[in-house]
């Protein structure tokens, strides 16, 4: 099988308001009407990058900006009340692509949920197996910190325990996210490469199992630190 494309190209539509073909674009090139920008539209293509995870920021926050500028409400008071509700849902849609393709994590799990390849369940909550011991020492800690609250124990020993494993978590967060940078690379080159299935599923899968582990390990780093307050 060959590999999907990547190129920003929209599916051909039709307009609204001529019924002229158009071509996904936010403007009907027959009549200039304003194209509904909804729920679906693939954030990629909709500032006209390909799908990779690499990002320019500074060139998706000039797209940002030249959009939103042209699908602002106030340039459709006098428009029809279908452009006006185009607008609205457009400027909104716009905010979340740019919301979305900002933020590496939050990036890499998008591309994976247009590709249909994001899988969390039950594996998203269940301990990485090399962690096991250490997650059940970190339980247990909890747990007796949480008793001492309750009993007016002394907490200090226990809250030292407890910072020290919290440093250990975060210092294992920015180890997931190294590798995650690492698979993100991988994954972008074989786009340009124009690798075939197998290749680019395999990378698919590293990059979700790698979001699944830092969801656990980031749950576990903000459930200490709730506790050290």
């Amino acid at each position: 099988m060959t590999a999907p494309s990547t190129s920003t190209t929209h599916t051909p539509l039709v307009c609204w308001s001529c019924h002229e073909r158009a071509q996904g674009t936010q403007f009907c090139a027959s009549c200039g009407k304003l194209q509904k920008v909804g729920p679906g539209t693939d954030y990629f293509a909709l500032f006209a990058m390909p799908r990779k995870l690499s990002v320019d920021l500074s060139d998706l926050e000039r797209k940002f900006l030249q959009l939103s500028w042209k699908l602002h409400p106030d340039n459709f008071v006098n428009a029809t009340e279908q452009e006006r509700e185009f607008s609205l849902q457009g400027s909104s849609e716009v905010n979340d692509a740019c919301r979305v393709l900002r933020d590496p994590v939050a990036r890499v799990e998008y591309l994976l949920e247009l590709e249909g390849a994001r899988k969390e369940g039950e594996h998203k909550q269940q301990a990485p197996p090399e962690l096991l011991e250490e997650v059940f020492e970190l339980n247990e800690s909890l747990d007796e910190l949480r008793e001492a609250k309750e009993s007016g124990g002394d907490l200090a020993a226990l809250k030292s325990r407890l910072e020290s494993a919290h440093k250990n978590f975060q210092e294992k967060l920015g180890e997931v996210d190294e590798h995650l940078q690492t698979a993100a690379q991988q994954w972008d080159a074989a786009i340009d490469a124009k690798a075939g299935d197998n290749d680019r599923k395999a990378i698919m899968v590293r990059l979700n199992e790698l979001l699944n582990r830092r969801s656990y390990i980031r749950n576990l780093v903000n459930n200490v630190a709730k506790e050290l307050v």
